[in-house]
Order: C-alpha cells, then sequence, then structure tokens
C-alpha cells in the first residue's frame, strides 16, 4: 500500500526527539484513535497503568531481565519529550487502551549476539537520518533533523499528519535501497508488528493509530501474509522474563543506548518540549542563571545580547530558528568571556543535566530493592543522578549506618558510592563517599538478589561463598576487610577459617606481606565500628611472624630489578602493619626492627631494599644519624657498583619525606653530592633514570632548595666557614631551645603530659 493510502495512521517518530512528540500529540489528537500501539516489548503491557500514577515521573525506563540470569537484561528508556509517553499519557488521558507490539522481551534476550558469516561482526547498520541529511546537503545529521523537525512552527499546523507521510515517503525510498540496513533483527520485530496489527484490526477495524521508529514504517505498511510472518517468527529462542519500571537520569539517555537512539543533548531537548514560545530566550535565561550561581557576573544585558549573537548566526547559516549550537556560541562569546571553561559547566548542567526519574512503590521490585528503599528512607539517603560527595563521622550512629549500607552494597556489587580521600581528615572516623545513582544499578540489584531478600543478608551470604571458593591469600585478606568495613559480623567466622587454612599452606613471602597490610586496616576499622576483631588479630600475628622469618633470606635471594622493587613495595606496607598491629602483640616491633637491621647491613641485599630499610629505621627513631651517614657512606663507596648505588639512594631518600629530609642532614646530602661527582661518565648515564625519579617526585620548593645547596655547596649551608650565621631554618647541629617550643606545642596537641 503507498505511503498516505487508506489505513491506520502510522506515525514514524525519531525516539526521544521533542518534535515528534508533539507531532505525535497533534496528529492523535485529529485522528482521535480507538486505541494506540506502540514500538515496545509486550511485556510491559501490564506496567502501563502504572504511568498515570503520581508517583510515576520521567525520565523512566522499561526492565526487562532474564528470570533466572537478572544480569542478562534490556531497558527501553523514556523521557518526558519522548513521543511514545506522549502517545502513552494521551491515550491514558482518554481511556484509550494502548498496548506495545514489538518483539516481546522473552525472545529478544535469548537471543544470541547477531553476526556475520564465519563469526564476524554484523555489517554496520544505515543511519537512516544521516543519509537523509547528506541528500538534504547537511553535514551534521542532528542539525537537519533540528532543522526539519524540532524547531517547526509551534502554532498550528493545517495537516498535522502530513509530516509523517512525508518521512514515510523517504523512509520507503530508503528501505528500497537499503533493505533492512544491516539489521537482518528488524525484519523478524517487523513481522511481530504486523501480526499485532492484525489483531487491533480484527478489534478495532482501521481505527488504531501506531506510533513507531519512522524506519519501521515502510515495512508496516507492505502487504504480507500471515503465513510469511509466522514463518519468519516460527522457532525464536524464549527465556522467561520479569520487566518493571526503573528511574532513568538525562545523562544516560545521552549515551547510545536503549534503542540505540541516545540523544546528545537531553536538557536542550526538554527545555524544547517544555517551551510553549521563545525556546531560545528561555534557554539563555536559564544560562544566566546557573552562571550567576557560579558567581559569574551575567545581567539582562547579557541575556538581550545573547539573544541577538544566537539569532543573527542562524540568519547568516540560514536555519529557521537558532539551534544549540548557536546558543552555546552565544553563551561563549558574551556571558563566558571566550572561555571554554564556564561553557563546559553550562553543557554537563544544562545542554545533558541531571534530571532523575522516579516510579512509584507499586512497580514491580525484586524483595531486595524493596529492602534498600526502605533503608535510603530510614536513612535519608536519596538517589540522585548527580554526582556528589558524603561526609560521615562514625561516631555518630546515622553516619555508621550510612556506612554500612554503603559497604554492604559495594559487597554486593552495587557501587552506588565509591570511597574517595576525605577532606576534613584522615582519622579513622571519618569517611568520604561520591555517590551518583546509575540507571545500571537497578540491574545489579536484581542479581544480587540471588544471595538474599535484605541487603544485610545478601552481603552476608556473599561474602561466605566468596571465601569458600577463594584460592588466593590476597583475596581472602582484602574480603576480611570489607566485611568487617560492612560489618558483617556473621560472613565472618566463614573468612576467618579460609584465611587461617591459606596462611598455613603459603609459603611465598611477597604473597603473605602482601595480605598482612590489608589486615592490619581490619583491625583498625574493627576497632572504630566496635567489632569484635580478637580472632583476626590473632591470624596477623602469626602472619607478622613469619615474615620476620622468611623476608630477609627471600630479599637476599638474586632479586632483579623489578623483583626488588615489589619487594620495597612490600616492605613498606609491612613496616606500616606492624606499627598498627605493635600495640596489642608485644615485642613485634623489636623483632621487625631486627629484620630491617639485617636486610641494611646485608651486601646480597639490593641496594634498594637496603636504603628503604634504613630510611624506615630512621625514621621510627631506631637509628642513629651517625650509623646512618656509615651505612650510606658504604653504600655510595667507589667499591659499590653505581647501578646498586643509585638503587640505594632511590630506597632511601624516595617517597614522602625524602627531600626534606635531605635539607636538614648535611652530611646525608654531602655524601650524595660528592657520590654523584664521582661516579663515570658512562655509568651516571645508566643511572640517570634512577635518580630523576627519586628527585623528581619531590615537590618543587625541596627541589629548588636543594638545588641552590648543592650549587653553594654542601658543608657551610651556602656560607663560607666562620663568615657569619646561618641563613634562616639552617645550623649545623639541632637548637634545642627552639626545638623544646615545639616539642612543648606538639605534646599538647597529642594530649600527652
Amino acid at each position: 500500500m503507498s505511503p498516505g493510502a487508506a489505513g491506520p495512521p502510522l506515525l514514524g517518530i525519531r525516539h526521544h526527539g521533542p518534535g515528534s512528540a508533539r507531532a505525535v500529540r497533534a496528529a492523535l489528537d485529529v485522528a482521535q484513535p480507538r486505541a494506540v500501539l506502540i514500538e515496545g516489548p509486550p511485556e510491559g503491557d501490564a506496567l502501563l497503568a502504572l504511568a498515570a500514577e503520581p508517583g510515576m515521573r520521567p525520565p523512566v525506563a522499561l526492565l526487562a531481565h532474564a528470570a533466572d540470569d537478572p544480569g542478562r537484561a534490556a531497558f527501553w528508556p523514556l523521557a518526558g519529550f519522548s513521543p511514545e509517553w506522549a502517545a502513552i499519557r494521551w491515550a491514558q488521558a482518554r481511556d484509550v487502551p494502548v498496548r506495545f507490539i514489538d518483539l516481546p522481551a522473552a525472545h529478544t534476550l535469548a537471543a544470541p549476539e547477531e553476526e556475520g558469516e564465519e563469526g564476524e561482526p554484523a555489517a554496520l547498520p544505515v543511519d537512516p537520518l544521516a543519509v537523509l541529511a547528506e541528500t538534504a546537503g547537511y553535514e551534521d545529521p542532528e542539525q537537519w533533523w533540528e532543522d526539519v523537525v524540532e524547531h517547526r512552527g509551534t502554532g498550528a499546523v493545517r495537516d498535522p499528519l502530513a509530516a509523517f507521510k512525508a518521512l514515510e515517503e523517504a523512509m520507503g525510498a530508503l528501505r528500497e535501497t537499503y533493505g533492512d540496513g544491516g539489521r537482518p533483527r528488524d525484519l523478524v520485530r517487523e513481522a511481530h508488528m504486523r501480526q499485532r496489527m492484525r489483531a487491533a484490526r480484527r478489534e478495532f477495524g482501521d481505527d488504531y493509530a501506531v506510533v513507531c521508529g519512522a524506519w519501521h514504517v515502510p515495512a508496516l505498511r507492505a502487504r504480507t501474509t500471515v503465513a510469511a510472518d509466522r514463518a519468519l517468527l516460527a522457532g525464536l529462542p524464549r527465556t522467561k522474563v520479569e520487566t518493571t519500571w526503573v528511574p532513568w537520569t538525562h545523562r544516560r539517555l545521552a549515551r547510545a543506548g536503549g534503542y540505540g537512539a541516545g540523544v546528545t543533548s537531553p536538557g536542550w531537548y526538554a527545555h524544547l518540549f517544555a517551551s510553549r514560545d521563545r525556546p531560545v530566550e528561555r534557554w539563555l535565561t536559564k544560562v544566566a542563571g546557573l552562571l550567576r550561581e557560579e558567581d559569574r557576573r551575567v545581567s539582562p544585558s547579557h541575556v538581550i545580547e545573547a539573544v541577538r549573537l544566537a539569532e543573527t548566526l542562524a540568519a547568516v547559516r540560514g536555519r529557521p530558528v537558532p539551534g544549540l549550537g548557536e546558543t552555546l556560541e552565544a553563551v561563549r562569546a558574551v556571558m563566558c568571556d571566550g572561555s571554554d571553561v564556564p561553557l563546559a559547566l553550562v553543557e554537563d548542567r544544562l545542554v545533558v543535566g541531571d534530571v532523575l526519574g522516579e516510579v512509584p512503590d507499586a512497580a514491580p521490585a525484586v524483595p531486595l530493592q524493596r529492602d534498600l528503599t526502605r533503608r535510603q528512607r530510614s536513612l535519608r539517603l536519596k538517589a540522585e543522578a548527580r554526582e556528589r560527595d558524603l561526609e560521615l563521622d562514625l561516631r555518630k550512629d546515622t553516619d555508621a549506618a550510612k556506612s554500612l549500607l554503603l559497604h554492604r552494597l559495594r559487597m554486593l556489587g552495587v557501587d552506588w558510592g565509591v570511597p574517595t580521600a576525605s577532606r576534613g581528615g584522615t582519622g579513622t572516623f571519618r569517611e568520604t563517599w561520591r555517590l551518583r545513582w546509575e540507571p545500571e544499578l537497578s540491574v545489579r540489584v536484581a542479581e544480587a538478589g540471588i544471595w538474599g531478600t535484605t541487603v544485610l543478608g545478601a552481603a552476608t551470604a556473599k561474602a561466605a561463598a566468596e571465601a569458600a571458593r577463594a584460592g588466593e591469600l590476597g583475596e581472602v585478606t582484602a574480603l576480611a576487610e570489607r566485611c568487617l568495613l560492612a560489618g558483617l559480623s556473621e560472613a565472618l567466622p566463614a573468612v576467618l577459617r579460609a584465611l587461617a587454612d591459606l596462611a598455613a599452606l603459603d609459603t611465598d613471602v611477597a604473597r603473605l606481606a602482601k595480605a598482612l597490610p590489608a589486615l592490619a586496616r581490619s583491625l583498625r576499622y574493627g576497632d572504630v565500628r566496635g567489632t569484635d576483631s580478637a580472632a583476626l588479630g590473632t591470624v596477623a600475628a602469626g602472619l607478622a611472624e613469619r615474615i620476620c622469618v622468611a623476608l630477609p633470606p627471600a630479599c637476599a635471594a638474586g632479586l632483579d630489578a623489578d623483583g626488588a622493587a615489589e619487594l620495597r613495595g612490600h616492605l613498606d606496607g609491612v613496616h606500616g602493619a606492624v606499627a598498627l598491629l605493635a600495640d596489642g602483640q608485644e615485642g613485634l616491633r623489636e623483632r621487625w626492627s631486627a629484620v630491617l637491621r639485617k636486610l641494611a647491613g646485608r651486601d646480597t641485599v639490593p641496594g634498594l631494599i637496603r636504603g628503604r630499610a634504613v630510611r624506615l629505621l630512621l625514621d621510627d627513631g631506631r637509628l642513629p644519624p651517625g650509623e646512618t651517614a656509615r651505612l650510606m657512606g658504604l653504600a655510595l663507596s667507589p667499591a659499590a657498583s653505581p647501578a646498586d648505588a643509585a638503587g640505594w639512594i632511590e630506597g632511601f631518600a624516595g617517597g614522602s619525606g625524602g627531600g626534606t629530609l635531605l635539607v636538614h642532614d648535611e652530611r646525608l646530602l654531602g655524601l650524595i653530592d660528592a657520590w654523584l661527582v664521582s661516579v663515570p661518565e658512562r655509568a651516571f648515564i645508566d643511572v640517570l633514570p634512577l635518580l630523576r625519579r627519586t628527585f623528581g617526585a619531590y615537590e618543587a620548593g625541596v627541589r629548588r632548595t636543594l638545588g641552590e645547596l648543592a650549587r653553594r655547596g654542601p658543608g657551610s649551608r651556602g656560607i663560607p666557614t666562620g663568615a657569619g650565621p646561618a641563613p634562616e631554618g639552617f645550623a649545623p647541629d639541632l637548637d634545642p631551645a627552639r626545638a623544646s617550643a615545639a616539642a612543648e606545642v606538639a605534646r599538647r596537641l597529642l594530649g600527652a603530659a
């Protein structure tokens, strides 16, 4: 049947297009059909009534997932400016039946990924809008669509169906040229849509309307036999599915998802759909308000000038009205003084936006989702699409409960929040989380439903299961830490059994050293949260003893540069862990110091590790400055290889505080300076990357001071002996009088007697 021939109106639209949404409403007002059929999964028919509930606020999405595998899921997103949503609300406002007619999700989720011949990926689909835009002389399909559809006048239109007929004719020509357009699955979908249309014809005659992607209209209008369509649908795989509504976001609409028709500017499209008149003026007023909130000086005159500039740009370019490109250029020139920095804020907050939809409580949900919703409400922890930081004080009951909830969700793979560095301090009673709710997290919650019906029960069950199948010590120690953070006391026995078993069997000192810091942190967090972690302390102490015995032989066993670097990192980790464990383990700190002394004095140990051991002893006050200088002198003597000596310097002077130590210790800086002067030219080129890595990590001020001291020459702090007083901050020895004043202040701050 040719376009425009007798039959039901087939309203071809662009998904998530506000111009299409307005046109659909106008066309339905004229056609007044007795039923509305919409492209979408028929399993959603039972949920359509919820669209009229007061608690439903788009953007939302129909979520369908396999009942036995919630991770196999698909979304059908709908914004307030989506033509499908406009059709649904039009029908519900007039008590007109509305139904979905696309291929059921039961078939879609059961089908394998489409591939070409011999397992090659399927051919790249044809973009019909790009073809039409190119035919019309446009390089940008989005700009063509805006000019032809989105920016058409909002006033009365003589024939609202005329635009759909023209679009149907254009798509018909494309289908004749490109066939299925590289989408063979569309032929099956269209066969099912025609079957649903036949069923509607038996019930309503031709007095119904179809709202679907414009690409499908020629295929739905074509004359085909029932037998041919049944043949296409025969033998399709099928699986049991569950469906519900979930909140969606404008930011997620901006990605290529859902129908594969994600728009790059959902906030702009929402504005176009909501603005009855003067959309550019209203938009630029919003922009001015946002910039004023960010303390930029934007006045009404800026808005007037920006409107004039946008209209002038549109006229020069032959566009009917200013589009997004023209308005953004006007904003940059007039309101942002040509800067892209504030413009990026406008694009993020307004062009895309952080709008998060809502669904009513009556929407189907797994028990775990309902428990999560209850917890969110009781803790007043609202899910938001906009990224925000949440500061928690674990000494407060409400904040501690929020922390437990977020950690338990992370245990379940629902990363609503991600821990980040705290701005208010580094104490163990503080936590900072970066929160952002993404629609995909609804799928993660459904997947986690197999572990239990509550967040606590599900996290406990999953932790116990992970402990049972863990094959490495590091996995279990990390799991123990996560259990303590999440307050999963019922899962800890299973985790500790797995930890003890693996620790007893593991003889690799690197793996033991890697596991200990996590256990030490777990004990610390257990103390902060009031968790009984005595059994964990026993395991950690045994692990530390084994490391003390096994580490010296492992470091002397002919390590290469990469192995030495790895053990240097483990050395730092164990040292920090021993500091946390020492309070409850008598003699542990002394035994660890003895291990460091062994490492510092053995020539068979790589220089990187020897230097690090000396630095750790010096920082703990267990190595006198004179002994430190002696060990450095030995490491940098002419008998030592330049590469080993450079490694010693990296181990000793690298990391936090290394540069400051050299600034304030004349002897150590002099030893390094003398060694550098004595290194042969060829060897110096070889060790230069190590030295650059060490000294390049210092702060700019420290590097500047070291360079000045090296230029003046060590031994005088820049002033010849007897020439006068040393510069402020420098002296040959410690000044007890000045140091005692600072020490008294430090004691008071620390609460020491």
